[in-house]
């Protein structure tokens, strides 16, 4: 598989402007580490979870693995950008939320954790500063997305990686993906290499060790993308429990790195067409009618459209979505899991960093 069908941009064009914005990225970060620009330090433990590139290495699903990870014992806050909202400055998500509100990746983790305090804000630290002054101010926070938002120093900084893209591999903007250079994953507590493969070999985890050339405080992990069971976006006591090997599906997503999800549907459906989106995508009315005129003419008696859950919460709030989807338009979850029987690893350090904070800021 050459590095383009991994999802790798390589063009050699655009090479020579590289250095330039690397040059840009570079200063920035001195002016940080020098101090010249601050960075704000918090009270609480704030966890921030991101990557060196653009596009999809799951910062999401991450993110949501940590809520369940801390919500049973403690109070925990997202914090986000609201990536495409509509709306400006800090906002909390509640049960009026839509995503021209909070933008789509809140509000599928609200969605899923309705418990759970998720706010939106391009100032982190004016967010951060909101969240401590409530009266149930939380014990952790998490920042999604948040790598090269150095405004705010996490207290523990995790970035991630793709496994068919890894950054090391990868160039600077806009020859390839990188937001900045590759020594920038020095400012981590943890790596996490993403979506691996469900049988991946010891001589995969060696050679990646290998070419990451980890710091001895720095950990390593890796972690597989699990596909769920379909669910209705508009679910009705009504609804009908479909065989969906019967199915033919439509499958609708604008997510960036669609490839694996692509497979994973062809794999579970006799008949599958796919209709892709750029990252974020907003559907308007001429995508409806688009998809609509798709699904009309695959030519099968049992037949649904099927998207992702960050597609299904822009959906949930388009105003040109059929009455007729409601009974056909499906979304496909999906978690984290950690490979090699990491998991409890990664939990006990999660832990001691969680206790070792709260002690030494008594």
């Amino acid at each position: 598989m050459s590095e383009e069908d991994k999802g790798i941009i390589h063009n050699p064009q655009l090479a020579p402007l590289a250095p330039l914005y690397g040059l840009g990225a570079s200063l920035r970060n001195l002016l940080f580490n020098w101090g010249v620009i601050p960075s704000a330090e918090f009270p609480v433990p704030v966890i921030g979870i991101g990557n060196l590139s653009v596009g999809g290495t799951g910062k999401t699903p991450h993110t949501e693995y940590l809520v369940n990870l801390l919500k049973a014992n403690y109070r925990v806050a997202a914090l986000s950008r609201g990536y495409k909202r509509a709306t400006k400055g800090f906002v909390l998500a509640d049960q009026l939320s839509d995503a021209r509100s909070i933008g789509d990746e809140a509000l599928q983790l609200y969605l899923r954790h309705p418990d759970l305090i998720v706010a939106v804000d391009a100032n982190r630290r004016r967010a951060i500063t909101r969240l401590l002054s409530r009266s149930d101010k939380p014990d952790i926070i998490l920042l999604d997305d948040a790598y090269q938002h150095r405004y705010v120093r996490p207290s523990l900084s995790i970035l991630l990686t793709d496994f068919h893209r890894p950054f090391y591999k990868d160039h600077l903007l806009p020859w390839g993906r990188l937001r900045e250079s590759k020594a920038g994953m020095h400012r981590a507590d943890a790596i996490i290499v993403t979506k691996c493969p469900n049988q991946l070999q010891p001589i995969n985890y060696r050679i990646i060790e290998s070419e990451l050339k980890l710091f001895s405080h720095q950990q390593l992990f890796f972690t597989r993308i699990v596909y769920e069971n379909i669910k209705l976006v508009f679910p009705t006591a009504s609804s009908v429990r479909r065989n969906i090997a019967d199915q033919a599906a439509l499958l609708i997503a604008g997510i960036a790195s669609p490839q694996p999800l692509v497979k994973e549907v062809e794999r579970r459906f006799g008949r599958c067409i796919t209709i892709l989106f750029a990252d974020h995508h907003s559907f308007d009315k001429n995508d409806i009618a688009r998809i609509s005129e798709a699904f009309a003419g695959i030519k099968s008696p049992e037949k649904l459209i099927l998207t992702t859950e960050k597609d299904a919460a822009r959906l949930l709030c388009n105003p040109f979505v059929p009455q007729e989807w409601k009974e056909i338009l499906y979304y496909l979850p999906i978690r984290i899991e950690f490979c090699n029987e990491s998991s409890e690893r990664f939990e006990k350090w999660l832990n001691n960093h969680i206790i070792t904070f709260q002690r030494n800021n008594i």
